[in-house]
């Protein structure tokens, strides 16, 4: 047998971690081992989604590898490790744990040293800051934009600057300025350029996108150099001097994201030839000069030069795998297409941007008033399309440029592509061989293969698209054309997809919400003979227990609908992993009394629950048997708290930050603010679990922007923000409607959530229904803002039946004797605690025996988890 390789892969950003899965998913590790070495203390996470952090739980939400190791027990990863020196010769690493701190820092323990032998290496060590040789750039409150290290020293930072300053305006730098914003900071964005977005954008788009980002609130300086960084006496931050401008910019923290440069230290130590500008020399196959060394990523320079997005650098991960497989793949260039949202404005530039190729042409559509700027770059004769930018709407950017790539003919008119709808405005559809992802290289007709009936991997779906073929699981601009080639596919072949909710019902749970709402069922029996069969599931009961909450708000264990319920909403508590239960009281806006506290204390002491303080702003209760929760719920309900409703699929918590109450740099208040949201719309049963957030200012302390609704304070007002969460897919809130004074913003909530409870489909956050929606958030504001449906106020009469109707379903329940009677373990022994009844602790591990022979059980699992009894002395 013959002796396995080593791949050594220094690097574990983006790129290295798809050479990895590529290599396990080709089967490379059948006769390879991998050992993935990171510099940094974290697997690899989503540098393109970075921004995204300060909206996202933790930053556990960006990892690419969530469990911290990879699944192939022949990949080895190795984190908050350097490689400081290549031996060729001998094929061997030297290693340093932890990395070594800059030049200059003395440490005591300068780390451990190592070494690492490899048949072939991989350099996937990526790029650098740029940082210009301004002076005062080692003034404390300088940063860069690049590790999540690095954005949260920005945020605390962020805690005691007014004002700050990012000098970049290119695609990072945007990335960068809308951080400062996010954090609350008067922002500053510097540019060499005389435009914006330079590299991608012209003159004319640049300005574009210039008036929509200082509409925004920020302040843009372009075709100035930073002369100086000035500092007070202990080395902070104070200003910004420009050169020949008289007037200094006051700011208290500086951002640089002025470029970036290939981190190819390591190659020049060891004399693998580097491109002029720098960058790593490879071939078509990204092999270096030294036969066992390749180079992928923003390190690695094919034919010298460097590409500083994510999908060449897979592309070039790709390429190596094929060679190291003896295949036939090579690198010869990528789509440097790029579409983003900055700032909340659309940009997209693709193909010859600048109508550099000979005899090119160009279209433009320019409208300042609606801030859109379109140009299309045409071939002489107008047949063909050699690129395009599109500022302000980038909607036509997934069609027009997989027509680059394919010279499909454009029509007699080419100039309709980029008109609006109403001025004659046109759309083409795509050929097979046109790439619709560029991150991953995926056509629209291995789309389509993927979705083909009797395919080896039929698809059905967008989430099963992705799975499969990875298009749109990068930055996720092409999702919406990947849905469209699956609904026309299926559309083309007559084929209909069974969007029922399940096999007892072809009807969808909108239909369902509908016939609901018309006939006036109150009964899942009436329903199911009407427009179902056989006697239902645990799909569709559930479902349809939630509709009948939703229009009607009966509690959820009358007679009619307790059976219907799921596990939690069966029993009013969340039931964990030992089978104990949880219990959740309401703290609208997190603000309590210190009696509730002390209230929650003494519940907790007296049934030995264990406590904690959620997210969420409440507290915990956490084991529970499930005849100890009416008496729990009693002395909570007597204290003057209610069912916080975690069981259900309904409105959790509204979170606040103390606004303009506490904070001195609150302008409203937010507290209240989200209390009173809180109390309008708990108990609100819904497609899906709902979550609120109110931020009394910019600083969005609340992180309401990572909510299904979130409200954040303006001088004028509040911002409304919809469709955000948290969770395996998460999704940051768009804005809806700006500048709202309370009464109207109420009013919106009220359309919004009513309008989500009435069309989304069963257990559907508000993100992935905004998105499923024709038209997705522009077709929200049609309904919710401007009742284009003349829908407004039965949507708010809704609501306000639901208000009316609220009960507390704690208070309910102990209330009734019927409904009391379900809360028992043994029905034979109904009046538990019986003291012919010893609950035991789950076993969890045994012992070792005592000294006398017995063995003894050990746990950790709280005491009382049900099924685990000995009855007196039965056997």
């Amino acid at each position: 047998m013959s002796k396995r390789k080593r791949i050594v892969v220094v690097g574990h950003g983006m790129v290295g971690h798809r050479f990895v899965q590529a290599a396990v998913e080709r089967g490379l590790t059948e006769t390879h081992d991998i050992v993935v070495i990171g510099e940094e203390p974290r697997p690899a996470y989503d540098r393109v989604a970075l921004t995204s952090f300060f909206s996202v739980e933790s930053a556990e939400e960006l990892s690419l590898l969530p469990g911290g190791q990879y699944d192939d027990p022949r990949v080895r990863l190795v984190l908050d490790t350097a490689v400081t020196g290549i031996d060729r010769k001998d094929q061997v690493l030297t290693l340093v744990s932890p990395p070594p701190t800059p030049s200059g820092v003395e440490l005591e323990d300068p780390g451990t040293v190592s070494e690492l032998e490899y048949d072939v290496l991989v350099m996937a060590t990526g790029a650098a800051p740029f940082v210009p040789p301004v002076p005062g750039k080692d003034l404390r409150n300088v940063f860069v934009y690049r590790t999540i290290e690095d954005l949260e020293a920005i945020r605390e930072a962020s805690q005691t600057a007014k004002a700050g300053v990012v000098i970049g305006g290119g695609l990072l730098g945007l990335e960068a300025a809308n951080a400062l914003h996010q954090l609350g900071v008067e922002t500053h964005v510097v540019e060499l350029a005389p435009r914006l977005m330079a590299v991608q954008v012209d003159d004319a788009g640049g300005a574009t996108l210039k008036r929509h980002i200082e509409n925004l609130g920020l302040s843009v300086h372009t075709g100035v150099m930073t002369e100086l960084i000035d500092g007070d006496d202990d080395g902070i931050v104070s200003g910004l001097k420009f050169k020949d401008v008289e007037e200094p910019l006051e700011v208290q923290m500086v951002v640089f994201s002025a470029g970036i440069r290939p981190r190819d230290a390591l190659a020049r130590e060891c004399d693998l030839p580097v491109a002029e500008r720098g960058g790593i020399l490879v071939d078509e196959q990204c092999r270096t000069a030294d036969p066992h060394v390749f180079a992928i990523g923003e390190c690695a320079a094919p034919d010298g030069r460097m590409y500083g997005l994510v999908a060449p650098g897979y592309s070039m991960a790709e390429v190596v795998v094929d060679a190291l497989l003896e295949g036939p793949g090579t690198f010869t260039g990528a789509d440097m297409s790029t579409k983003l949202k900055l700032l909340g404005v659309d940009v997209a530039s693709f193909g010859d941007a600048f109508a550099t190729t000979d005899g090119a042409l160009e279209l433009v559509y320019s409208d300042a008033v609606a801030g859109v700027y379109k140009k299309l770059v045409v071939s002489e004769d107008g047949k063909r399309l050699l690129g395009g930018i599109l500022v302000g709407d980038a909607s036509a950017y997934a069609s027009l440029r997989p027509l680059v790539s394919s010279g499909i003919a454009l029509p007699d008119n080419p100039e309709e592509l980029i008109l609006p709808a109403s001025r004659g405005g046109v759309q083409l559809g795509m050929p097979d061989e046109a790439q619709v992802c560029s991150c991953n290289d995926v056509t629209k007709g291995q789309i389509k293969e993927a979705v083909a009936e009797g395919g080896e991997h039929s698809c059905e779906d967008v989430a099963c698209v992705k799975k499969c073929t990875k298009a749109g699981s990068t930055c996720g601009s092409c999702v919406p054309i990947v849905k469209n080639i699956i609904e026309e596919h299926f559309a083309s072949i007559g084929k209909v997809v069974d969007k029922g909710l399940c096999e007892h019902f072809r009807l969808t749970r909108q239909e369902l919400f509908d016939l609901v709402s018309v006939h006036g069922y109150r009964r899942f029996d009436d329903i199911v003979e009407a427009h179902g069969t056989g006697r239902g599931c645990d799909i569709c009961k559930p479902a349809i227990a939630s509709i009948l909450a939703s229009q009607f708000n009966g509690h959820v264990l009358a007679q009619e609908t307790a059976a219907l319920q799921d596990t939690n909403d069966a029993y009013l508590a969340n039931i964990q992993r030992n089978g104990t239960y949880s219990v959740v009281p309401r703290i609208p806006g997190g603000e309590i009394t210190p009696d509730k506290l002390i209230v929650i204390g003494e519940v907790a002491r007296d049934f030995g629950l264990y406590t904690k303080i959620t997210g969420g702003q409440r507290i915990d209760l956490f084991g529970a048997r499930m005849e100890q929760l009416p008496a729990i719920w009693k002395r909570l309900v007597d204290a003057g708290f209610e069912s916080g409703h975690a069981y259900g699929k309904a409105l959790r918590t509204v979170k606040s930050c103390v606004g303009s109450t506490w904070c001195r740099y609150g302008v409203q208040d937010s507290v209240g603010l989200a209390i009173a949201l809180e109390l309008r719309y708990r108990g609100l049963r819904s497609p899906h679990k709902l979550k609120g957030g109110v931020s009394g200012c910019a600083r969005e302390c609340a992180e309401a922007r990572g909510k299904d609704f979130g409200v954040i304070a303006t001088e004028k007002g509040w911002n409304l923000y919809v469709g955000g969460n948290g969770g395996a897919v998460p999704a940051h809130a768009r804005l809806l409607a700006g500048d709202l004074d309370t009464e109207t913003l109420v009013r919106y909530l009220d359309r919004f959530l009513m309008y989500y409870i009435r069309t989304a489909d069963r257990l559907q956050r508000t993100a992935a229904w905004i998105e499923q929606l024709d038209g997705g958030l522009d077709r929200v504001k049609e309904v919710v803002v401007d009742d284009a449906l003349g829908l407004g106020a039965e949507l708010e009469a809704a609501m306000a039946r639901h208000v009316d109707s609220y009960f507390d379903e704690w208070k309910a329940t102990i209330e009734d004797p019927e409904k009391m009677a379900r809360f028992v373990s043994f029905v034979n022994a109904p009046d538990v605690p019986d003291p012919a009844i010893a609950f035991t602790t789950e076993r969890d591990q045994i012992k070792p025996a005592d000294p006398d022979g017995a063995v003894s059980l050990g746990s950790t699992i709280p005491v009382g988890a049900p099924g685990l009894v000995t009855a007196g002395d039965a056997r």
